[in-house]
């Protein structure tokens, strides 16, 4: 089949690049010039592990293709996908819908024969009732068929799970017969492989996308605060992580206490998805709860780094290991060391960072930091260091060479990567982890929390 795919950033890129691997004839466009020249060459404007190799193989064997031209694009093709952005509106936390509204204007104006229209971004309740109007009115002469077919891929692991997705959610309008045909045909590598394929209406699928974000950044936020009340009774989150994890009603995934979640979608989708609760006069109380202790959290997360260096990091250099929300990615959106940092920074301290691919945008991002090229380098002589993202490259440190390089070897180790008895038998003089007990650092003593 011929697909176009409207929009060469993550999603759109991926989804792209995997539909073509499927065998299907591909075109990518997008309006910034550079990035398709970029493309075209084989440069990936984003790091995700084995995108480049997935996109030499589909170019070579003449299935994938980038242009700028989105009426070329739409011509022929059996389905037009949508995968623009939605970030979240300023000042009110709504999804913007604009580059939305504005492909589907765009698609109606190229198309010159019936075509299936299929929304790939995240998009809040009715954005597709919107879509099919706006392709309707602008053109009257043609029949459109929408569908909506959220994306579930998570940075780091999108192939796989492009090729092995728990499930494929597609949403139809009432009458969809041809349009579930044509994602029928499209999705029919992972039918044959009996991945799941849900079919429902659009307004189902749209807020199974939310949902599902909501629920997920919900389960990291529980054992966050869980990880805070583990520290004061003398209990070790990892334990209790793996002790409920167990429960096949709950599972393990997500549920990994640190500094708060982060990146392209849960702040974003779990900012929208409140305010459709309000706009519809159901307030979502434990989604906008998630979204209040996901701040605090990260601001804990300061306190804990401000604690472990006794109270003071004036003229104190801070090494940070990670600054991308999560490891393999250099994205950087909503990553807790966009809040930590400049805290740090604004206390006081020197930050000298590392990170594997986040120091592109980040010093875009972050400005002031030092950047180092392995982190004993950024340990040289500093005062405290604090594992920020659990980059495979910072698993397996030789924490007696990293606590030999400081001037006061402290770790503030937020993603429970080590331990305090594995941190003191290498030199370290203080350390602490997140809903764990460390040690050179007041922790309150459970017999004083009852007591009070």
């Amino acid at each position: 089949m011929r697909i176009a795919m409207i929009g060469t950033g993550y999603v759109g890129l991926v989804s792209g690049l995997c539909f073509s691997d499927f065998g299907h004839e591909v075109v990518c466009v997008d309006k910034h010039e550079g990035k398709i020249a970029g493309l075209r060459d084989g440069r990936i404007p984003i790091y995700e592990p084995g995108l480049d190799a997935l996109l030499a193989r589909n170019v070579a064997e003449g299935r994938l293709s980038f242009t700028t031209d989105l009426h070329e694009a739409v011509t022929g093709a059996d389905a037009v996908f949508i995968a623009v952005g939605t970030p979240s509106r300023r000042g009110d936390g709504h999804a913007d819908l604009s580059y939305v509204y504005a492909a589907a204007k765009e698609i109606a104006l190229a198309a010159t024969a019936p075509t299936v229209v299929v929304t790939k971004s995240t998009v809040p309740v009715g954005t597709n009732r919107e879509v099919a109007r706006i392709l309707r009115e602008t053109r009257p002469d043609l029949t459109f068929a929408v569908a909506s077919n959220p994306e579930f891929l998570r940075e780091g692991a999108a192939i796989e799970d492009f090729m092995k997705p728990d499930r494929v959610v597609v949403g139809l309008d009432g009458n969809g017969d041809h349009a579930r045909t044509v994602m029928a045909d499209i999705y029919k590598p992972l039918f044959l492989r009996d991945f799941p394929i849900v079919y429902t209406d659009l307004e189902s699928a749209e807020m199974i996308k939310y949902a599902a974000n909501a629920f997920l950044a919900a389960k990291i936020t529980f054992i966050n605060e869980v990880a805070a009340l583990c520290e004061k009774v003398g209990a070790d989150v990892k334990a209790v992580s793996k002790g409920i994890g167990l429960d096949g009603r709950i599972g393990a995934k997500f549920l990994h206490a640190g500094p708060g979640y982060g990146g392209s979608c849960f702040p974003k989708d779990t900012n929208a998805f409140a305010q459709t609760g309000q706009d519809y006069g159901v307030p979502l109380r434990l989604t906008e709860a998630v979204i209040e202790v996901n701040e605090a959290v990260k601001t804990r997360m300061v306190d804990k780094i401000l604690a472990l260096a006794e109270g003071s990091l004036r003229g104190k250099t801070v090494a940070v290991l990670g600054v991308t929300f999560k490891p393999n990615t250099d994205d950087m959106r909503e990553a807790p060391s966009l809040t930590i940092i400049p805290a740090l920074q604004k206390a006081g301290a020197t930050v000298r960072a590392v990170d594997p691919q986040g120091r592109r945008e980040g010093e875009h991002l972050l400005p002031g930091v030092e950047w180092a090229d392995d982190p004993y380098t950024a340990a040289q002589g500093a005062h405290l260091v604090t594992v920020l993202t659990e980059w495979n490259q910072f698993r397996a440190l030789d924490l007696r060479r990293l606590a030999g390089a400081m001037a006061e070897p402290r770790m503030a180790d937020l993603r429970n990567v080590y331990g305090a008895e594995e941190a003191r038998a290498a030199g370290f003089t203080a350390y602490d982890s997140v809903g764990r007990q460390g040690f050179g650092v007041a922790n309150a003593p459970a017999q004083q929390a009852v007591a009070e």
